[in-house]
């Protein structure tokens, strides 16, 4: 019986702006990828501390907050998109959260690169 593999969600989308799979494990794509989301959770922690620091600071200006979040929200979804891609190498499966609840994820999923 054929078996299928789960594909990866790599960490980052094409130039059409729609999400990249990879089929394959282990190879250069694969590894460099590795290298991107471990650049993408250092980043979202450093901008962690630094929201810190302007969030305690009562002169932070609403222009700054602003920034500030516009980058919390792209690191955000950066984290998450690293939770979906190493979840369904997991072996979670489509619908479910890895905690076991339900996830809309699957519907919301566009075509590949």
């Amino acid at each position: 019986m054929y078996q299928t593999r789960p594909v990866r969600l790599l960490p980052w989308e094409g130039m059409d702006g729609k999400r990249c799979y990879l089929a394959s494990d282990g190879g250069f794509l694969s590894r460099f990828a590795d290298q991107v989301e471990a650049v993408q959770l250092g980043m979202g922690a450093e901008l962690l501390a630094h929201a810190d620091g302007l969030l305690s600071d009562h002169e932070t200006s609403a222009r700054e907050l602003r920034f500030l979040a516009v980058r919390l929200t792209e690191a955000l979804a950066d984290a998450l998109r690293i939770a979906e891609s190493r979840g369904g190498r997991l072996g979670v499966t489509e619908g479910e959260s890895p905690a076991g609840g339900d996830s809309d994820a699957a519907e919301r999923r566009p075509e590949t690169c």
